[in-house]
């Protein structure tokens, strides 16, 4: 596959750089400075403004797919405008390059803990990660309410860490998969292999899923 990936030098963008170059996939990487991406084969940075739909649109068009691995400037005033408005440029930006297939990488806070209560909602989510879900779960719902694209939203166990790629753990919808009484991890390169999972063989088109050992 052809793959736009913006967020490729970050956290999970650069796990999902590896796993899709490992895997044979081509890879351009949306850069706003690309010389922080290293060459690789197989690899072709572009610059652009991932929060600028007309840039996107030219930087992606001719892919099969664009993933976002994408964060806001944590701790900052501006986060919240940044996330959303990087999500809604990923959106318009598809649109206008006619790749109707888009993955986001978002977190854990809107997965449900009980019928009606988001793991964001509950007293004991830390306080200092509560702007940044609260914001990607506005950016989940901005997904809900499109139909043009073949879109899906990834959110992670709550426990996520740098680790082991085993490819090996279990799926799952709306709601926080449990260890027992504790919520699920995920090593950064297992979810990883979900998304690119998620590239080649589409099972959650428009739909939000979650992923834990």
């Amino acid at each position: 596959m052809n793959i736009a990936l913006i967020g490729a030098s970050g956290f999970v963008g650069s796990k999902v750089l590896a796993e899709a170059l490992q895997r044979g996939h081509r890879v351009t990487a949306i850069a706003r400075t690309p010389g922080k991406i290293a060459a690789q084969d197989g690899l072709t940075v572009v610059q652009a403004d991932a929060s600028n739909a007309a840039e996107l649109a030219a930087a992606i068009k001719g892919h099969d797919a664009l993933v976002s691995a994408y964060n806001g400037p944590r701790g900052q005033d501006t986060f919240a405008k940044l996330y959303l408005a990087g999500v809604r440029a990923a959106i318009d930006g598809a649109k206008k390059a006619g790749v109707s297939r888009l993955l986001w990488v978002g977190g854990a806070g809107s997965l449900f803990v009980a019928p009606g209560v988001q793991l964001v909602d509950t007293p004991q989510f830390p306080a200092e990660y509560k702007t940044e879900a609260l914001t990607a779960r506005d950016g989940l719902n901005i997904f809900r309410d499109e139909q043009a694209l073949e879109w899906s939203f990834i959110s992670p166990a709550p426990m996520l860490a740098p680790g082991e790629r085993t490819g090996r753990f279990r799926l799952g919808g709306d709601n926080v998969l449990m260890d027992g009484d504790k919520p699920g991890r995920i090593s950064v390169e297992d979810l990883a292999v979900a998304i690119v999972d998620e590239l080649e063989k589409p099972a959650h088109v428009r739909q939000r899923f979650t992923l834990a050992y």
